[in-house]
């Protein structure tokens, strides 16, 4: 398929999303919002067209996924990088060698009808790219980040307020990642206008996660014994399974919608603690149990002990496990269930290599300390 730009500007793809995966039986209790399509569904979801699709980026986490789901659509897809990170890792795949910061020459004089921006932290690198591509991609994805809002509101639908930005020539992407991202989106917005799409990612959980904040709960619970469980049972947990974010982007893509998604699940409604921790062992043959922990305690140890995925309600960082994602819904953003992403994560840690798998840290004697603490001073601590 060759489009130009202004072929593909108003035409809408046929629709794509991938199909459902087969319910396992924990899903019941779970939150399955992923439904199996019917018949007439099912026919729509193999009726995307090939399309050719840039991916700057593409070989780190997310980008990965992005890329088999393309190929499994039956995209053309070339990859934009340095070839630094696992270069070999899609061997017939076109890569073009180049860099953001001043080499695009690769780029030049092609045309796509797609392209997915996994790579963009810097607003002048990102407007040199998306500039350089303005005449000759369709729809430009940009992936973005749930930073960019001020946590210290009650929830983030899309229009909650943004950080602000402080310092607007500073490229410090460590000390500003979030303010630099909201510029990030501006300049995509004022290049493409309709033609953009910006997904605002939470934290992104699966196979291949190399930060672990969602992998340490399944690999905790399948260690076994007591389990510290910050916090209070209904705090609210988010999260989004890689492969479901790699699936919306591609629909996303396909179907030529523009706008700005927050992209959190594992449901809709909100997940309770109490509902991941349960939902996560229901899948392990583990013998394990749980012993809430006050946060107020948790907050006074030295140092304050934090666990991934948990939130204080109580502070200005309470927004963090409130994304709402309604939006995104209806555009076709579809949720694995919990206990999907938590076997198939866990089976993925298991096969790692022992050296990979020795980075994520328990914690084991710490805890054990903690709990000891806490029933010297609340032997009533929940199980």
């Amino acid at each position: 398929m060759r489009m130009t730009r202004r072929e593909f500007t108003g035409t809408s793809l046929a629709a794509a999303g991938a199909a459902a995966l087969p319910a396992l039986g924990a899903a019941a209790c779970t939150g399955e919002t992923r439904p199996s399509p019917d018949s007439e569904g099912a026919a729509a979801e193999s009726a995307a067209r090939p399309g050719r699709l840039l991916i700057l980026g593409g070989t780190g986490f997310i980008g990965p996924h992005m890329v088999r789901h393309a190929l499994e659509r039956g995209h053309e897809v070339t990859l934009f990088n340095r070839g630094r990170t696992n270069p070999g890792l899609f061997p017939g795949v076109e890569t073009l060698i180049g860099d953001r910061d001043g080499a695009l020459d690769a780029l030049r004089g092609r045309e796509w009808d797609y392209v997915i921006d996994n790579s963009g932290y810097v607003p002048r690198l990102v407007r040199d790219s998306a500039g350089l591509l303005r005449d000759s991609v369709g729809r430009y994805l940009f992936t973005s980040t749930g930073s960019v809002y001020d946590f210290d509101q009650d929830e983030l639908p899309e229009d909650a307020g943004l950080l602000e930005v402080t310092d607007p020539e500073s490229e410090d992407v460590g000390r500003y990642y979030g303010p630099l991202k909201v510029m990030c989106e501006e300049a995509v917005r004022e290049i493409y206008g309709g033609r953009g799409t910006i997904a605002r990612l939470h934290v992104v959980a699966g196979p291949g996660d190399p930060t672990d904040r969602f992998t340490y709960w399944p690999v905790r619970i399948h260690h076994g014994g007591e389990a510290i469980a910050p916090g209070d049972m209904d705090n609210p947990v988010q999260f989004i399974d890689v492969r479901d974010l790699a699936e919306f982007a591609m629909h996303l893509l396909e179907q030529d919608t523009g706008g700005i998604f927050n992209v959190a699940g594992p449901t809709l409604d909100e997940t309770r603690m109490d509902e991941f921790l349960y939902g996560i062992r229901a899948v392990t043959t583990s013998r394990v149990s749980f012993a809430w922990v006050d946060e107020d305690f948790l907050a006074s140890r030295e140092p304050p002990t934090r666990y991934p995925l948990w939130y204080s309600q109580n502070g200005p960082a309470r927004a963090l496990a409130r994304v709402r994602s309604h939006r995104g819904v209806e555009a076709g953003l579809k949720f694995r269930p919990l206990a999907v992403t938590a076997r198939e994560t866990l089976d993925w840690f298991l096969s790692e290599p022992e050296e990979r798998r020795r980075q994520l840290q328990l914690n084991l004697e710490r805890d054990a300390g903690i709990l000891e603490a806490w029933r010297r001073r609340s032997p009533r601590a929940d199980s």
